[in-house]
């Protein structure tokens, strides 16, 4: 009897040890996708996971990017940061800087073994990822750029051609001033208001937002978006304001629900709206260009991206950072992105996710959709690559509580915009100071 159980237990060990020895490789994911896109996030893991045995990616929703981006300092600190860590496209440079906490991206596919080839992304999007040598340093996962949201039913109630959205700035305040007369509260609104209103308008008027090339030349860049042009914008929303044309709905992305909901019925924002508008909004949705003014010569450019991107952290095992890398080689399949690209209204990855969408005819079936692309894929300028300044996330917030200041009234757009370059100037020279090699 009792050889028989020892022969048994023997049997089953012999299964046991290969079981071991396949052990999966975990790898922590700290994002900031909630909602919609928190279900998007999840799906990408989930499939990743099914595609293959060796790997397990485990996303975890850790806040607002502010919050993912702090959190993830502290922990790198006590020793126990994650393996993949998402940063808004304003923590790029402070992500630079940080030499130590993170393992550039074009090292961690090198290593690998994996085919990887920085040509094969979209270049407007990967250049801003991408250091002087030409190293990639992180993986341009969802990139978005500001476009022009509008309620197509609203259009209709006020005698707006709903399949033609303003295109130029004094085009908005006229449709504005016939939504208000249609009854609407809330005719235009806007979120990431130095996003949409300073950083993008800069580039699509291709004019500097910052001196050396938005900071792109050297930590030494200097804030510059109060010149006569910037400052006729500021005063241009600030009357829209007075005379409730323009309505402003708070910090950051507060004003995208007042859009989806149909509270708003013209909105500039994330180009990756997109998914929440068609999921919950319950009215005829329509995308337009970023406005701009048709006397600024050069007008229209190119806009720049947000998003974020997704970073590998320092002091990982071998064996991490080669799950790390079968992610991201897995996340830019032309099938992956393009299916990404279609479900968010992110930026494709790809330029081959790009191709396989605009041939499977997701464009002609979703007008509007393709917006975010051309506005991208336009030969960019010096003026206009984009903007990747220290301390940003500071220098946003400083240009929020001026710019306050202006919807209230109790400040002039000048006196805003003059104030923020000071205070923002003061944050780079702290950068610059901290940063010095």
């Amino acid at each position: 009897m009792k050889n028989r159980f020892t022969a048994a237990a023997l049997a089953a060990c012999a299964f046991c040890l290969p079981l071991a020895s396949q052990a999966q490789t975990e790898v922590q994911w700290w994002h900031s996708m909630g909602g919609a896109l928190g279900e998007w996030v999840n799906d990408l893991a989930k499939d990743f996971n099914a595609s293959q045995k060796d790997y397990k990616i485990t996303p975890t929703f850790k806040g607002s990017y502010d919050e993912s981006m702090t959190a993830a300092i502290a922990a790198y600190r006590a020793g126990n940061a994650p393996h993949i860590l998402q940063v808004f496209e304003v923590g790029t440079a402070t992500m630079m800087a940080s030499k130590g906490a993170i393992k550039p991206v074009g090292e961690v596919m090198k290593q690998s073994g994996l085919p990887f080839d920085p040509g094969a992304y979209v270049p407007a999007v990967a250049g801003y990822y991408t250091a002087p040598n030409g190293q990639m340093l992180s993986f341009p996962f969802n990139s978005s750029t500001p476009v022009f949201h509008y309620n197509k039913d609203a259009f209709k109630a006020a005698g707006l051609d709903p399949e033609k959205p303003p295109t130029t700035w004094p085009e908005v305040a006229l449709a504005a001033a016939k939504l208000k007369a249609s009854g609407h509260k809330c005719p235009f609104t806007t979120s990431w208001i130095s996003w949409t209103q300073l950083e993008s308008f800069s580039a699509w008027h291709n004019v500097l937002y910052a001196t050396k090339n938005n900071g792109f030349g050297g930590l030494d860049t200097r804030l510059a978006f109060n010149t006569p042009l910037h400052v006729r914008h500021i005063e241009n929303l600030a009357n829209m304001a007075k005379t409730g044309l323009f309505v402003y709905k708070g910090r950051n992305n507060a004003a995208d629900a007042t859009f989806v909901s149909g509270e708003c019925a013209m909105a500039t924002g994330s180009s990756a709206l997109y998914g929440s508008v068609v999921r919950n909004g319950k009215f005829g949705y329509g995308i337009g260009t970023l406005p701009y003014y048709p006397d600024v010569p050069g007008a229209p450019q190119n806009t720049v991206i947000g998003g974020a991107s997704l970073w590998a952290m320092s002091g990982k095992k071998p064996e991490e950072y080669k799950a790390i890398a079968s992610f991201f080689s897995y996340l830019s399949k032309p099938e992956v992105a393009a299916a990404s690209h279609q479900r968010t209204g992110y930026l494709p990855v790809t330029k081959a996710s790009f191709e396989m969408t605009d041939k499977s005819g997701f464009y002609k079936k979703n007008p509007g959709t393709d917006v975010s692309v051309t506005q991208m894929i336009r030969k960019t300028t010096d003026k206009s690559r984009g903007v990747r300044l220290g301390n940003f996330v500071q220098i946003r917030t400083i240009i929020d509580e001026e710019l306050e200041g202006v919807w209230k009234g109790s400040k002039t757009p000048k006196d805003a915009l003059d104030t923020a370059v000071k205070r923002g100037n003061e944050q780079l020279e702290r950068f610059q100071k901290a940063n010095k090699s």
